[in-house]
């Protein structure tokens, strides 16, 4: 079976650095309340989810414990991507102790959060259902952690926009502004970067029409209401694809996909980080 793109998390090494950030700020020069352990202790423990939530993050998670103990055996009951119930035990460790308590508070903080993301994202998602629509995250992430939490976006069934300001261009009213025009923007974009996607944000019909003719690749709406974005689709006739941005929430994303949008992107999927509850128990063998 081909694995499932949505699930491959970062290059390894990228996941190393983020570990290494959150054990220089937690670790510091050592676990002073660790030492309380026998350097030979050997533990088990296993891992509750209290919340009904779908898993992100277990990559992070385990190059937290492994970092420390690179023997400890780290048994999953979940894969990333998975719904699971409130007083699941979703996963089982053993190994040395004092790694194990070192290592606790860097591999939930990194599950807690990235599984928060992908549940929020699986509820946006699920708001959705029957229509067409793509659920988009966008670059309202925490600073350092942006390719892990667009990892955890996938994993709740949405998909990422751009990944940063490099792979792809969205012009707004500030770049219109400074290049003198709408289309003056699109073709100066166009010169200088032909290869990458172009959208444009459009707060209006007259602006819509202008990035029509300017051949954009994407045109995101800004703030439309309803009635607007379905003049929208009517107006472009699938020539081009649309995007919806702001005022979006649980309350709000299925009116908007029933408009006939193609993509809408939220930011809260990222920003508003609401983490999941887990519970690590340790019992020394």
């Amino acid at each position: 079976m081909t694995p499932d793109a949505r699930f491959a998390p970062p290059d390894a090494k990228l996941i190393a650095a983020d570990i290494e950030r959150a054990f220089a700020e937690d670790l510091g020069s050592g676990d002073a309340t660790a030492d309380l352990l026998p350097a030979d202790a050997h533990a088990s423990a296993r891992l509750t989810c209290r919340d009904d939530a779908v898993l992100a993050g277990t990559p992070w998670f385990d190059a937290c414990f492994r970092r420390l103990d690179p023997t400890v055996q780290i048994d999953w009951q979940a894969t990333d991507g998975q719904r699971v119930a409130p007083g699941s035990v979703i996963c089982q460790l053993q190994g040395n102790a004092r790694a194990l308590v070192s290592a606790e508070r860097s591999a939930l903080n990194f599950l807690q959060l990235l599984s928060g993301t992908a549940t929020a994202t699986a509820r946006h998602v699920e708001a959705v259902a029957g229509t067409a629509v793509r659920v988009l995250d966008t670059r309202k992430t925490l600073p350092g952690l942006r390719l892990a939490q667009k990892y955890a976006v996938r994993c709740g069934g949405g998909h990422n926009h751009r990944i940063g300001l490099y792979d792809a261009i969205l012009i707004k009213e500030n770049h219109i502004i400074a290049a003198g025009g709408l289309a003056a923007a699109v073709a100066a974009a166009r010169g200088i970067h032909p290869g990458l996607l172009l959208e444009v944000e459009v707060e209006n019909l007259d602006e819509l029409t202008q990035a029509l003719v300017a051949g954009v690749d994407r045109i995101m709406l800004d703030n439309f209401t309803p009635a607007l974005m379905r003049e929208a689709v009517a107006l472009t006739a699938g020539r081009v694809p649309l995007e919806v941005s702001g005022n979006v929430d649980l309350v709000t994303i299925g009116e908007f996909a029933r408009t006939g949008v193609d993509f809408i992107s939220v930011g809260a999927l990222t920003k508003h980080v609401h983490a999941v509850d887990l519970s690590l128990r340790l019992q020394l063998d």
